[in-house]
């Protein structure tokens, strides 16, 4: 796959980019909502016929012993983003995971308020995902929940420089860490998803944490209210895929 194809398709993974720049303005309420999100550009079309979307509710999931993901993270989050749909940390090359022996590197994560996805009907009042890819271009998506209570010691150095309005870019002096974001115990579902944001392209494996993590209600409402606005795409149909754990 082409270098460009492969830093659109980074850039698509949830990232608030539509399609590699050129596809038309989207929202999450109103006109250009995740209910219009088909109509507004051709490209879009996933967004409405797709089968296989995310987020979704995680439920009646089959036990198939998962392989543990292999982390292999450095503290590299150098640049930090107000895109207008989420803030997003930029990750220097040389983080990755592997899984099913297989290396997808760490491109960037960011933020959902509340939840994208549910665990069991839950919606928790924030959600982290860190996007990956793969030398072919494959992306790789780990999420992570937030509920709310102790300060998040992860989220200190990205907040204290959180950009406040739209378009708007911080290079962190003292380097971000996605590590210090997951839970302690690195258990997860697995599932076949989605972009979650437009054009909503599918064949995204998706890698959810099951235990959740904590974030203080400062550091919750302070994402909130940069954002002012829910980030969140609504739950989308299983269909026939299934949850794996």
């Amino acid at each position: 796959m082409k270098k460009t194809t492969l830093i659109s398709l980074t850039l698509l993974a949830g990232s608030g980019f539509a399609f590699a720049g050129h596809g038309a303005h989207w929202d999450y309420s109103g006109a250009e909502g995740p209910e219009h999100w088909g109509e507004l550009d051709s490209h879009f079309s996933t967004c409405q016929n797709g089968k296989a979307q995310t987020p979704i509710d995680l439920t009646h999931m089959v036990d198939q012993q998962l392989p543990p993901i292999d982390f292999h993270y450095r503290p590299d989050g150098d640049d930090e983003i107000n895109n207008g749909h989420t803030i997003q940390i930029n990750y220097e090359m040389g983080s990755s995971i592997t899984l099913d022996g297989h290396e997808y590197m760490l491109k960037q994560y960011h933020f959902h308020t509340p939840s994208e996805n549910h665990i069991g009907g839950k919606e928790f009042p924030m959600e982290a995902h860190l996007v990956h890819v793969d030398a072919e271009g494959h992306l790789a998506v780990i999420a992570v929940m937030f509920q709310e209570g102790a300060e998040n010691l992860a989220l200190t150095v990205p907040w204290s420089a959180m950009p406040a309005h739209v378009d708007e870019e911080t290079h962190l002096t003292t380097r971000a860490s996605a590590e210090a974001l997951l839970p302690q115990d690195r258990n997860y579902y697995r599932f076949t998803g989605s972009l979650t944001t437009p054009p909503c392209t599918e064949g995204v494996t998706w890698l959810v944490m099951k235990h959740p993590v904590t974030a203080s209600a400062a550091q919750i409402h302070q994402f909130a209210q940069v954002m002012g606005h829910p980030n969140n795409r609504p739950i989308q149909p299983l269909n026939a895929r299934i949850i794996f754990e």
